[in-house]
Parts: structure tokens; sequence; C-alpha cells
């Protein structure tokens, strides 16, 4: 009798990557689904009651009465504000993360939020601007000129631009500025008076011009990012690793730095600095989907804005008819989320 050889077993179902992947994929839908969703609580919830099956209508028909005008004319650029800026911060604190190779990095880790602050107490004490209109580009520019500078200094000298460089210059410039805007404040108590309440980040009084005007900004700097995702992922291994794959290590980091200034400093000219999305967003979708920026960018792209916009709906609703500020919100939200991360488990790696 011939001998027969025992075949492998066969395993059943897909391998281990297409399940994750599957799942991975199926996390992004649901979580496009919820931010439906928080839109959707966000045009619906005001200080004006308005009940769902009215909002549900003239969401779709503007028939030119008092409940459309609120809701086309200020909750939608809200709302549609909120999810542009909100993708914004998480994608440059995931880039921002993913080039310092540090998971407790921040947006203003490069000057960025120092920058655009800067630049509007300027713009209100020496040349008499007022309005989030007037803000937003001096906003936008100081957060860009201090980003360069910072990268300037970083790059100075041997070695180029490194991770630890880029952590030391953000820090230095960001105290240089720091000292100067209180400066101006004590100084001037009319200018703290009005750069107070753009300071406290707030989404309130937004409207399509502020969203027209920024829009491309941290589109281009959305496209930027998402693009960066391989590179990213490469720059994880290593300098000497990754120039061994032939990656262009310098390009990687310029570019990404242009990506977090695109998206920080126009997000921050629009409503202002706000704290722990970019911080606790990364990192809690780290701990879920792994450190593969092919998956950590569009995670933290779709989970920023529903924290933003959530913590927005929140603030109408705490204190009724006043709101509260949606930057006060997410520092109240986020901080105990980010600690109790934190404290459950190491930090997750990049």
């Amino acid at each position: 009798m011939t001998a027969t050889t025992a075949s492998p077993p066969v395993h059943e179902g897909s391998p281990p990557g297409a399940r994750a992947r599957t799942f991975r994929s199926a996390g992004l839908l649901v979580a496009l689904a919820a931010l439906g969703l928080v839109f959707l609580l966000s045009v619906w919830v005001g200080s004006k009651g308005i009940p769902f099956t009215d909002t549900w209508s003239v969401l779709w028909h503007n028939d030119g009465s008092a409940d459309a005008i609120i809701i086309h004319d200020q909750r939608i650029p809200r709302t549609l504000l909120g999810a542009l800026v909100g993708a914004a911060l998480g994608l440059a604190g995931a880039v921002m993360q993913a080039l310092t190779r540090n998971p407790l990095a921040d947006p203003g880790l490069l000057g960025v939020n120092n920058g655009a602050a800067a630049a509007v107490v300027s713009a209100i004490a020496f040349a008499g601007v007022t309005g989030v209109l007037g803000y937003v580009w001096f906003a936008f520019l100081g957060a860009a000129a201090a980003a360069v500078a910072v990268y300037v200094l970083g790059a100075a000298g041997r070695g180029g631009a490194t991770p630890d460089r880029l952590v030391m210059s953000g820090a230095a410039m960001s105290a240089v500025l720091i000292a100067y805007i209180n400066a101006i404040l004590l100084i001037d108590p009319k200018t703290f008076n009005q750069f107070r309440f753009w300071d406290v980040g707030s989404l309130s009084g937004r409207r399509w011009d502020v969203l027209a005007q920024l829009s491309p900004f941290i589109g281009a700097g959305i496209v930027l990012a998402l693009f960066l995702a391989r590179p990213l992922n490469v720059l994880a291994l290593g300098e000497q690793t990754g120039k061994a794959l032939g990656a262009h290590i310098g390009r990687t980091r310029v570019l990404g730095a242009v990506a977090v200034t695109l998206l920080c400093g126009a997000s921050t000219a629009a409503i202002g600095p706000i704290a722990f999305i970019g911080l606790a967003v990364p990192q809690a979708v780290r701990i879920l989907v792994g450190p593969d920026q092919r998956w950590v960018l569009p995670y933290s792209m779709l989970l920023s804005p529903i924290l933003l916009i959530g913590a927005d709906v929140l603030g109408r609703i705490v204190n009724p008819p006043q709101e509260l500020q949606v930057g006060i919100v997410t520092a109240f939200l986020g901080a105990p989320v980010f600690v109790a991360l934190c404290r459950r488990r190491k930090l997750a790696r990049l």
C-alpha cells in the first residue's frame, strides 16, 4: 500500500490580516455614521428650541422662515466649521506625534497656537482690529511665521531638523511668544478684554464667511497629511532604517511641518486655541487600531470632529440660554479622558 502524506489542516475564514482590515474599515463606517448623527444633533439643538421634524424639513428646504434662517445662517455653518476644525486638529496631532515619535506631542509643539495668539494680540493692540474676520488672517500668518521660525531654528547646525531639536525650538519659541503676549495684555487692558473672547476658543458667531476663507487651507492640509501616511510609517522605523528603505526623511519632515501649520494654523485662526483634541484623540486611535498611520490618520480625522461638535452641543445645553465656549468644554472632557487612557495602559506606541 502506498503511503499517503497528510495534507496540512485547512483553516476556514479569512486570514488575520484580512479580518483586521475588515474590522478597521467597518470602524471607519461607524465613525462616519456617528459624525452624521452628531451633525444632525448640532443643527437641531440650540438656545432656541426647534422641533426635530421642523429642523429636518428646513434643513432640506429653506423656506425663509425664522427657523430656517437660524438653521441655515447660524447652525449649519457653525457645525460645518466644527467638523472641519475637528478633523484638522485630529490630523495635526497625529502628524505631529508621528514626526516627533512622541505620543505626548501636541499641535502647539511647533509654536503654532502661540504664534497665532501673538499675531491676534498685535492686531488688536496696534492695528485696532476687531471681530473674528479681522483676527483670522493675522492669526493664520502668525501661526505660519512661528512654525517656520521653529523649523529654521531646529534645522540649524549639524544633523538638520531632528525631532528633539524641533521640540526644543518649539519650547523656546513658545516661551518668547507667551512672554510677549502677557506683556501686551498687562500694558493694555482694552486689548485683554477683546483678546480673551478669542483665546477661550469658540464656534459661536462663526458664519459662512469664516468657513469660506479658511476651508481651502484646511482642505490642502488634510490632503497633504493623508498623503504622508506611508512616509510617516517609514519614519517610525528610525532614520537609518528609513534611509535604507529609500525614504526622504528631510522631505517628510518639511511636508509634515507644512501640513501641521496649515491645519492647526487655520483652525486656531478660525475659532481660537482648542486643547486636548490633537493630543488625546490620536492616542486613543492608536490604542484602537494600532500604529499604522494609514489607519491612524483617517480615524483621527473622523473621531476628532465628533468630540469637538459634541462638546459644542454640550456647551449649549448645560446653562441655557447662555453658552459655554467649546474650548472650555473640550478641556473638561479631554483632560480626564486622556488621564484615564494613560492610567489604564501604557501609551500607545508609534
